[in-house]
């Protein structure tokens, strides 16, 4: 790192920003619209490097104009930054103390950190459609849990679950005319749809991903999503291993619902039995196929060919079971 090096943290809300300098004292604010946001970016040395949490969609607005006027941006897993919260003692959590540490971790990470990287307008408005389609099915099924018990209300929520159903074939439709309109992106669609499993969503979603960063191999892709399994040992005792879940839960839960499709197939079927002969639990073994179904799909990517099951190394004692 140089002396003339700047970097900025960001805590993004829906109407204002906390902005902090690394190494500098105090945090402004600002309001969350592109007036103020090109006004304060052009007043920064450049190339400046600014971060910001994922927060969804309202941070798009800074890293979208940022990187646009020549910023480096970086987009950085909110997670990360909390437990690096918590490893630097923060005994409270505000904006401005937000936007400091994100500050801090951004100067001493920037290294090893992957910059944000504008996709073209095709891809950005498939990752918004998938986004919605994603929020949408969340906000269904917790209604569907709150409404269930009340008999009255049955004719309305038959309504309500039509214009759900609704809603969701549109957001598909746009969807499939989004992909159908860019080459790569069809074609990418295609071959993932080949392998067991992969339905319209799932394939949209990972194309959409795949066509965006280039994932240098599968586990660099398995890290991403947060399917990487963690160790927990320590001298000679072998704690329980959980996924990481670092990366997007709509595409974990994507993956997971693939995984669940391809259990009950004839293809897949026999490995997923496989996994749970070896002990691991009925969602513990889907995380398992998930991640190995993953990684098939980065191959057929890259690749281009069709799905081989022999890609996934089925056990040959398992093929009778």
């Amino acid at each position: 790192m140089q002396a003339h090096d700047v970097f900025i943290g960001v805590d993004v809300a829906k109407a204002s920003l906390s902005i902090c300098r690394h190494g500098e004292p105090g945090c402004h604010e600002l309001s969350n619209d592109e007036a103020s946001l090109r006004s304060w970016l052009c007043t920064l040395p450049s190339p400046a490097t600014i971060a910001v949490e994922s927060t969804g969609r309202y941070h798009l607005a800074v890293v979208r104009l940022a990187h646009a006027l020549g910023h480096r941006t970086f987009v950085l897993n909110a997670r990360d930054v909390y437990f690096y919260a918590k490893a630097l003692g923060a005994r409270g959590k505000t904006d401005r103390t937000d936007a400091q540490i994100i500050a801090r971790y951004v100067a001493e990470h920037h290294a090893t950190l992957k910059p944000w990287a504008a996709g073209t307008p095709e891809q950005e408005r498939l990752q918004e459609l998938l986004r919605c389609r994603a929020g949408v099915t969340s906000k269904r099924m917790s209604l569907r849990q709150v409404l269930r018990d009340v008999q009255e209300l049955a004719p309305a929520v038959l309504g309500l679950e039509q214009q759900f159903d609704e809603l969701l074939d549109l957001i598909d439709r746009q969807v499939a005319t989004l992909v159908a309109a860019d080459e790569r992106l069809s074609q990418g669609c295609a071959a993932l749809r080949t392998i067991t499993g992969f339905g319209p969503q799932g394939s949209a979603m990972l194309s959409a991903l795949l066509s965006r960063v280039d994932f240098a191999n599968a586990d660099a892709l398995v890290a991403y999503s947060g399917l990487d399994p963690r160790p927990n040992d320590s001298g000679v005792k072998t704690g329980r291993r959980r996924i990481s879940k670092r990366g997007s839960p709509e595409l974990r839960r994507q993956l997971y619902l693939t995984a669940f499709a391809a259990s009950h197939s004839k293809a897949v079927g026999p490995l997923y039995r496989s996994i749970k002969a070896k002990g691991f639990k009925p969602t513990q073994a889907l995380v398992i196929l998930a991640r190995k179904l993953l990684r098939v799909a980065w191959a057929v990517w890259k690749t281009g060919k069709p799905f081989d099951p022999s890609l996934l190394a089925l056990p040959p004692a398992c093929a009778k079971t």
